[in-house]
């Protein structure tokens, strides 16, 4: 691996890592900023207060194995988190539109995982 692709492979870490710690530590800080992100139907199986914090500690997990890892799978399981996301909150693109491009990024990350 050259240097550039090192340095490219950093970047996306970093953007990615990010974008998965900054609400999930936000969310512990001041959850009710974050509470209306979370689809009311998840009501009928668990309180959203409860998830929110479940949901936000899996967010740092999955963050840490982008950063510590040279699997695809913590970039995958990101990639597909960011799409539900979005799909979940479709009344809400304005906001998560963005969630999109970082789920590209999260799977082209996996494409760059070492084997």
């Amino acid at each position: 691996m050259n240097n550039a692709h090192k340095k490219a492979v950093l970047l996306l870490k970093l953007g990615i890592a990010f974008a998965f710690l900054y609400p999930a530590i936000s969310a512990f800080i001041d959850p009710s900023a974050w509470i209306g992100y979370v689809p009311v139907w998840i009501d009928s199986f668990v309180p959203r207060e409860i998830f929110l914090p479940i949901f936000s500690t899996f967010e740092i997990i999955v963050a840490f194995g982008i950063l510590f890892y040279d699997s695809a799978l913590p970039s995958v399981v990101a990639g597909l988190m960011l799409v539900s996301i979005v799909a979940l909150n479709r009344n809400e693109f304005s906001v998560v539109f963005r969630d999109l491009s970082i789920s590209c990024m999260a799977f082209a990350l996996a494409f760059l995982a070492k084997k």
